[in-house]
């Protein structure tokens, strides 16, 4: 049975007075230090595809499925079993998805309730950190994104979906390590290309997926402007296979084929 889960499988009171526990898993490091790149048990890979606009599939070394901002047009063919939207535009949610996904997130605020989940599907953790965003009529819209983070093959990878503001610290301690990130850089929708720069600087990835840039001009201006910080990897296909132990020795951008 589809569950939505707008029952929030962790509940945060309306008013957040204190920074979020750490996400299990992906252990936080102060910003002052360096990241901690930690040993994988076992070499299991992580499939990632990118279909497009801010959609990534994100598939786990069982077989666990996961689109991000799933909006019911950049999507495969069979259902995945965790689908993660945000608010933003009706490009980034349905609220018709396809009724065979056992696992609806909602990353925005619904009925003042501030969206929190902690989920498990088999070898998938999927938390969430709540982020407020620009509205429609210039001004804030309280909790209208989520970033959500999917732990798994010992990987922590986080999906910024529409971020609209630089990281607070108290945002950075409670995402933690992450060892790959997916930034929107269109430089206009969400936040400018500059800003979007000094995100992936405050995470410190080793990888860097860009994502929401609608032309390849858009593209090579982000690339150029990481040059001199990370490695960049153009790649001619949609699909990315990683593991721990294949991450990239230096941080890379690596661009997929499809995002326009």
């Amino acid at each position: 049975m589809r569950r939505v889960l707008a029952l929030y499988i962790v509940f945060i009171p309306a008013v957040l007075a204190a920074p979020y526990a750490a996400l299990a898993g992906c252990a936080p490091v102060a910003f002052s230090q360096s990241r901690v790149w930690t040993a994988a048990a076992v070499d299991e890979s992580v499939k990632i595809t990118f279909l497009g606009h801010a959609s990534f599939e994100i598939v786990s070394p069982a077989g666990v499925r996961a689109i991000t901002d799933y909006n019911g047009i950049n999507i495969p063919s069979d259902p995945p079993d965790i689908a993660t939207m945000n608010h933003a535009h009706s490009t980034h949610y349905t609220l018709d998805p396809d009724p065979r996904i056992p696992y609806v997130l909602h990353g925005w605020r619904e009925n003042d309730r501030i969206p929190a989940f902690d989920l498990v599907v088999r070898d998938m953790h999927v938390t969430s950190l709540p982020t407020n965003i620009r509205a429609l009529d210039g001004g804030t819209e309280l909790y209208g994104n989520s970033i959500f983070v999917f732990e798994t093959g010992g990987l922590c990878i986080a999906h910024l979906s529409h971020l609209h503001h630089i990281l607070t610290q108290a945002d950075l301690d409670t995402l933690g390590h992450i060892d790959i990130v997916m930034v929107a850089v269109d430089g206009i929708w969400t936040m400018s290309q500059q800003n979007a720069a000094q995100v992936v600087e405050q995470l410190q990835p080793r990888v860097v997926l860009p994502m929401h840039y609608f032309t390849s001009d858009v593209l090579s201006s982000f690339l150029d402007l990481e040059r001199d910080k990370f490695a960049v990897d153009v790649r001619d296909s949609p699909v990315l296979d990683v593991s721990r132990t294949t991450l990239p020795a230096v941080p890379t951008v690596i661009a997929l084929l499809g995002g326009y």
